[in-house]
């Protein structure tokens, strides 16, 4: 008997969070093994180690709750590796030095797999005087650039990717430019970006008032607030960016604001946090506490959920001891503060298997009631906590007290918080659980409804052959298991069909008692109207969400889903994704990699590099799959022995990807983006900003000839082959880890179905 809910979720597991030797050899022989090691690591720094390790498994038993990827993947594996998510780093000097300093602490970061915040409003703006060198300030959007290309060059720990958020102020000189930045699609592709809108500015647009951009007490320009408003509005609503973020409220709850200011977040946004803070995350799967599913009695068992957050918050708050920092700043802000991120996934499912409607008055009502219960217990854990092993070191009972969130709690909470202290400042957080939910049997990701029943993923076997996986929603797997192929309720609902008025409210609904913020995106029609999709975002300022994310699918930000018809002209449950490129093979991802023929086709291409005794070669060789030509292996040679292992790693790199299949054009643009700090050079009339970027030209120049890719500079940046069933425009895009067109905007963040892959790490 297999503990996974299905195939999906136990090739996540061995993809992303079993711990395996250097050489691939798996450690953990079962998923069992992962949830020993990590309730064995975590207990080890109780008193009563081993009475604590078993309650800690118990809680992560099928899926109950589920620590967020990093402590999955890194617990108990003795790795130089960050459990905690989210850092926002320390405040950018204005000064060339102190920016500078700030960007080796963010690679610093991003190497061990954190994901970053930054606020650049600290930057003067473009055209600034710089004293002392007779010269203007390039303003911040220029170094945002070089945040950019440096995260560009960084594989965060466990083959996650840099991810970064990047905000301004509403009055920032600079500010127009920050907002239509992601107008070329080129630029600043690692940076999320969200702009602090502050409550004064929000009035200033309901009373259509004049609004001042000032930096450093200059006020620089001034124009229409409801001007400014709707240049923001107008760039979500064409490409999905900036998000908008009501900092005012965020600090005025903050239950730590006598202690700190807050004016970033993490890359996803849930996690408001101050200079160098960090945090951790954890969910707890409310799919898996419901008791008699789409019954009259259906419910989620609230004992059992009590008990299960007091275990989750012990474990995270053991976290904080057990992990690593990219810096001493942050690991000395996490001591002193001890903030944790428990938050929930699966809500949707539980709903549906309760019998409610996402969306409606009644769901958000029960899903305010369900994180009521979780709030409370939290509260109530990290005060035994607190009496057990001490408040955390910056609290002070009369200020705290006096945060706007505590003000909401009820009087028996504050009482033990004034009694005993609390062990950890805040406790709440809806998170992106897009990876760990498909873990935990696809699971309603976080807050957001269900993104559909099922899909069909296609997987190319050893032997070439395709065969076709449907990947079912837990819900809906668990209505089959009890009702056979009996109709859905008429509850059931997707994220294609619900009012964005139907998202806001949820998020509301879950904001009042989540101490931090939520990570969750407001799908909207592409037709919806400019002035409808401008009220979604009054609708959240004026329900008390801390910020909105809004995600409309068009030509510039992609759509992801087809809802195929039957012959009989009726639409089915089931999304289905199908792909065809132009000679008819398809982008797929691969369980495994293809065995390597006897013979391969290849070219051998010499790379001389200006300055270098001697030349590079590289000799790609090719595989044919499905009738198409594609890329297996490189090989690259020198006689420079300066060169040699790094060209041995390159090419044992570069062939694994290769051999894994899909849409591998990624390698290349990644390999063009590398800049060499001490300079590049000129070949062929063209400067090449390093050797390693002018070996991806060579690759593409090889890809281009063989007909994998139509043109030079083709990558990801288009996606000529694409096309959708049943929607002709606008087209997907390829996942650039596995080439599937399966990606979507789950809670703020493009993330791949198939393999899980996400643009925030």
């Amino acid at each position: 008997m297999t503990r996974f809910a299905a195939p999906i979720a136990e090739q996540i597991w061995d993809m992303k969070y079993r711990l395996k030797e250097a050489d691939g050899a798996p450690v953990d022989r079962s998923v069992e093994d992962t949830w020993r090691r990590i309730a064995r690591a975590l207990a080890e720094s109780e008193a009563d180690p081993d009475a604590w390790e078993d309650r800690f498994y118990a809680a992560l038993e099928d899926f109950r709750f589920l620590p967020a990827g990093r402590i999955v993947a890194g617990a108990g594996t003795a790795r130089s590796v960050t459990l905690f998510n989210c850092f926002v780093m320390g405040t950018i000097p204005d000064t060339m030095a102190g920016i500078f300093d700030m960007l080796k602490e963010a690679a610093l970061t991003m190497q061990q797999g954190g994901g970053i915040g930054y606020d650049f409003s600290t930057i003067r703006p473009k055209g600034a005087a710089v004293a002392g060198v007779a010269a203007d300030a390039s303003g911040p959007l220029s170094f945002m650039d070089v945040w950019d290309a440096m995260c560009r060059t960084i594989m965060s720990a466990g083959s996650r990717r840099g991810a970064m958020m990047a905000t301004m102020r509403c009055d920032h000189p600079d500010i127009e430019a920050f907002i239509s930045a992601k107008s070329d699609s080129a630029r600043l592709r690692m940076f999320n970006l969200s702009v602090l809108v502050t409550d004064a500015f929000m009035e200033a647009v309901k009373a259509d008032a004049s609004w001042e951009l000032v930096f450093d007490g200059k006020v620089y320009h001034t124009l229409p607030a409801r001007d400014l408003w709707n240049r923001i509005m107008r760039a979500t609503y064409d490409y999905a960016e900036p998000g908008v973020i009501f900092i005012d409220r965020i600090n005025a709850a903050n239950n730590l604001s006598y202690c700190e200011t807050i004016a970033a977040t993490n890359p996803c946004g849930e996690q408001p946090l101050p200079p160098y803070g960090a945090c951790l995350l954890g969910s707890i799967n409310l799919a898996r506490l419901v008791v008699d599913p789409f019954s009259e009695d259906a419910r989620v068992d609230d004992a059992a959920l009590e008990e299960l957050v007091r275990t989750a918050v012990r474990m995270m708050d053991n976290v904080v001891d057990a992990s690593r920092f990219p810096l001493e700043a942050q690991a000395r802000e996490a001591e002193a503060k001890r903030r944790i991120g428990l938050g929930v996934t699966g809500l949707a499912d539980a709903l549906a298997m309760a019998g409610l409607r996402y969306g409606t008055e009644e769901a958000a009502a029960r899903t305010e009631d369900w994180l009521c219960g979780i709030a409370r217990a939290a509260y109530l854990a990290s005060t035994e906590l607190a009496k057990e092993k001490g408040a955390f070191p910056l609290f002070d009972a009369d200020a705290y007290l006096a945060s706007g969130t505590m003000q909401a709690m009820d009087e028996d909470v504050r009482a033990a918080v004034r009694e005993h202290g609390i062990r950890n400042a805040l406790l709440t957080s809806i998170a992106p659980t897009g990876t760990i939910s498909l873990f935990a049997g696809n699971v309603s990701s976080g807050i957001e409804p269900v993104f559909a029943n099922a899909y069909t993923r296609k997987v190319l076997q050893k032997d070439g052959t395709r065969t076709e996986e449907e990947v079912v929603d837990y819900a809906v797997a668990t209505w089959r298991a009890l009702h056979g192929d009996a109709p859905l309720p008429d509850h059931f609902v997707n994220a294609q069909t619900l009012a964005p008025e139907d998202h806001v409210r949820m998020q509301a609904a879950a904001q009042k008692w989540v101490d931090s913020s939520i990570s969750k995106t407001i799908n909207c029609p592409e037709d919806i109207s400019f002035e409808r999709f401008k009220d979604v975002y009054l609708q959240a300022y004026e329900t008390g969400c801390k910020g909105c994310t809004t995600y409309r699918p068009n030509e510039v930000t992609g759509s992801v889903l087809s809802v195929s018809e039957s012959s009989e002209g009726t639409k089915e449950d089931k999304a289905v994704l199908v792909h065809e490129a132009e000679d008819g093979a398809e982008v797929v991802y691969m369980s495994e990699p293809l065995d390597r023929p006897q013979t391969l086709e290849g070219n051998t291409y010499k790379l001389k590099w200006p300055d270098s005794e001697h030349a590079i070669y590289l000799t790609i060789n090719d595989i044919v799959v499905g009738g198409r030509r594609r890329p297996f292996e490189v090989f690259i040679n020198s006689k420079n022995m300066e060169h040699f292992a790094w060209t041995v790693a390159l090419t044992r790199m570069i062939s694994a990807v290769f051999r894994r299949g899909g849409d591998v054009s990624f390698v290349v643009e990644e390999l063009k983006a590398v800049f060499d700090p001490r300079g590049g050079a000129w070949v062929k009339g063209k400067y090449i900003p390093s050797i390693l970027a002018a070996i991806g030209g060579v690759i593409e120049q090889h890809l281009v000839a063989t007909g994998f890719l139509d043109a030079e500079g083709a990558g990801l940046k288009s996606d000529p082959t694409a096309s959708v069933v049943g929607l002709d425009s606008p087209r997907p895009k390829a996942c650039p880890s596995c080439g599937q067109f399966e990606m979507r905007m789950v809670e703020g963040c493009m993330t791949c179905m198939s393999c899980g892959h996400s643009k925030c790490g």
